[in-house]
């Protein structure tokens, strides 16, 4: 298996992570339309917080969004190509965002988690998360039926 590099993005990598985020998210087309995010979104999110890339060969294959917020930390779009699921990758760049966030000295770290996507709240319990409550979801026009996000935390001891 060739090795997998995490670092940080820059605003040259903006494109080329919204072309990864909309590939990996395809599989929310059932109850939203459209793409998950832009090249405008994602360069406003690199000035709040950035995202950590893993690559291989120096081809991106996975990436997630991290911004501290007081003592919590934040993750979010957490995306893998669709033909490298399975092989880890999300595991690696959560574990990479949680040693982030710790460093940085947040006590917890913070996911929201759509209510549609029924296979992922076992995953991030299985990674220690817990379901602590729910937020409305964020776009009301978008989505083709009701949808709620579950926010799960889990203490960075």
């Amino acid at each position: 298996m060739p090795t997998v590099h995490v670092r940080d993005a820059t605003v040259s990598d903006a494109e080329a992570i919204a072309a990864l985020v909309n590939r990996a998210f395809l599989v929310e087309r059932f109850f939203v339309d459209g793409d998950r995010t832009s090249l405008a979104e994602i360069s406003h999110l690199l000035e709040t917080g950035t995202f950590l890339l893993a690559e291989t060969d120096g081809r991106l294959v996975a990436c997630v969004y991290v911004e501290r917020r007081g003592e919590r930390g934040y993750f979010g779009m957490l995306s893998v190509d669709p033909s490298r699921q399975g092989e880890g990758l999300g595991r690696l760049l959560v574990a990479a965002a949680e040693d982030r966030c710790r460093r940085e000295g947040c006590r917890m770290m913070e996911i929201h988690v759509v209510d549609l996507r029924r296979e992922l709240p076992p995953i991030y319990r299985r990674l220690g998360y817990v379901e602590v409550g729910t937020e409305p979801f964020p776009d009301k026009e978008r989505p083709k039926q009701p949808a709620r996000f579950i926010v799960m935390t889990k203490p960075l001891g």
